[in-house]
């Protein structure tokens, strides 16, 4: 049915009072203080209604979950930096002694391991 400017409100399936308790029904609904169906409580964070990130994210925020990390983390870079040291100790440098970077010490290793292969190959 396509409404006109022209066309009178008598004619539509509605009446006036209809459009207005309609609007009065919705404002209610948006305003009400009890749950819909189907809704829980807003304020309230069962752990079935977070999401899985959401689960993660509360899981990090906790002291003891950033310690053990922090801990994991230093284990880590330790046994890092010990690779780098014995790696570093294999390379000959002029002085032997001499302090290289981590990058340093990769690009000497990729020339070592060219001219071990050259010297193997002659």
């Amino acid at each position: 049915m396509m409404l006109s400017p022209d066309q009178p409100d008598s004619d539509l399936p509605w009446g006036q009072s209809d459009a207005e308790s309609v609007l009065h029904d919705m404002k209610m609904g948006c305003v009400s203080d009890e749950p819909m169906e189907g809704e829980g409580k807003r304020g309230s964070l069962a752990p079935q209604a977070l999401s899985r990130e959401e689960k993660r994210r509360r899981r990090r925020a906790t002291a003891k979950y950033r310690s053990a990390h922090a801990t994991r983390e230093r284990i880590r870079v330790e046994a890092f930096n010990v690779a780098f040291a014995e790696l570093r100790k294999l390379l000959p440098t002029l002085p032997p002694d001499k302090k290289l970077s981590k990058i340093e010490i990769l690009r000497l290793a990729i020339c070592y391991i060219s001219y071990l292969n050259h010297v193997l190959d002659v």
